[in-house]
């Protein structure tokens, strides 16, 4: 790149993806996994899409402290200070204020964009425009922006963003509302009206317009805090545990959504990866996976290098071995999944977090 680039990317790559268990365990989450044999992890892949256009020692990776060892291996190119090792595991308020602050110091008129790790972008030069005019966007705003997408079904896994009125000449829209996570009825509600995006959990600000919200939305915020040693584990213990979502955005009123085309899929749960990832024309999607399929329908089918799946008769399952774990499991149903995950990690002596 030319010139002094003001673009910094922070990659939010703590969580534990239990949600997708037993694939992701807490020694080694999803971010961490090449779920679809690509050679690339969906942390690498991640990283990769965005050095396309933001230089590379601009690009950070906030994560919790346990991990910081799998980050090193998978991304060997970043210096050590770009690792934003987290202390206690918090929400994304803190992480993406840590980050903020620290990118702020290096840079007081950064402009920063936030990403989980765990996201599948099908369009990459079209994500390259929409973030780079949505960067441009929040830099001569004040202005919070998230991407939202067009909903392609009435899913309950993915939190939607109602829209307001367009701005003149742009694909850009003040922020109405925010809902996580409704229920099947108000997803096809949502759907129905056209006022509703599927939340990508990617957001865009200036380090100035965060860091300002942050004084004004959490109490005594100490953006002057030695972010070292004890000095990090207080600054993250006396933040709220909050997403930021809940903790800013919600409650700003400058807050806007563009509304993008670049294609782009969740990896939260064992349903919403079968809905969005390659499958056979029986709806069976195989992850890196060699199976041998007879009468089998709408199943995810996840085994380690080396093992095969022979199945017959199974309609809309999923079958996933890690480790010590194999599970098989109808794919619609989250709430037996979390039980059978709470009963096998108290069996097994597998921490729960």
């Amino acid at each position: 790149m030319n010139g002094k680039s003001l673009n910094y990317c922070v990659i939010l790559a703590g969580g534990i993806g239990s949600r997708l268990w037993p694939a992701s365990r807490v020694d080694c989450p999803k971010q961490f996994l090449d779920l679809f044999g690509s050679g690339r992890t969906l942390l690498q892949r991640t990283f990769d899409r965005f050095a396309r256009f933001i230089p590379s020692d601009h690009i950070f990776v906030s994560t919790h402290r346990d991990y910081v060892r799998l980050v090193r291996e998978q991304l060997p190119q970043i210096a050590e200070n770009q690792i934003l090792a987290e202390p206690i595991r918090r929400n994304t308020l803190a992480s993406v204020a840590w980050a903020t602050t620290h990118i702020h110091r290096l840079e007081p008129q950064a402009r920063i964009v936030a990403s989980p790790a765990d996201q599948v972008i099908l369009e990459e030069e079209w994500f390259k425009d929409d973030v780079l005019s949505g960067l441009d966007f929040v830099d001569t705003t004040d202005s919070f922006l998230a991407m939202g997408i067009s909903p392609s079904r009435p899913d309950t896994g993915y939190g939607y963003i109602q829209a307001g009125e367009e701005l003149p000449g742009r694909r850009i829209a003040r922020v109405k509302s925010f809902t996580e996570k409704p229920e099947l009825e108000f997803a096809r509600l949502f759907m129905d009206s056209g006022e509703f995006y599927w939340n990508t959990g990617l957001y865009l600000w200036s380090a100035t317009t965060m860091l300002a919200a942050l004084h004004r939305l959490v109490t005594d915020y100490p953006d002057d805090a030695n972010l070292d040693g004890d000095g990090l584990f207080d600054y993250f213990s006396a933040m709220p545990n909050l997403s930021l979502d809940m903790g800013i955005l919600e409650r700003s009123y400058n807050v806007y959504v563009q509304k993008c085309h670049f294609g782009w899929a969740d990896l939260g749960n064992w349903c919403s990866l079968h809905d969005d990832a390659p499958a056979d024309p029986e709806g069976n999607v195989l992850l890196s996976t060699d199976a041998l399929l007879y009468n089998c329908r709408g199943n995810v089918v996840c085994l380690p290098r080396g093992r095969v799946a022979v199945l017959d008769g199974l309609e809309n399952c999923v079958v996933v071995e890690q480790g010590n774990v194999l599970m098989i499991c109808k794919k619609n149903d989250a709430a037996a999944m979390r039980r059978m995950m709470t009963d096998a990690k108290i069996k097994l002596g597998e921490p729960l977090n």
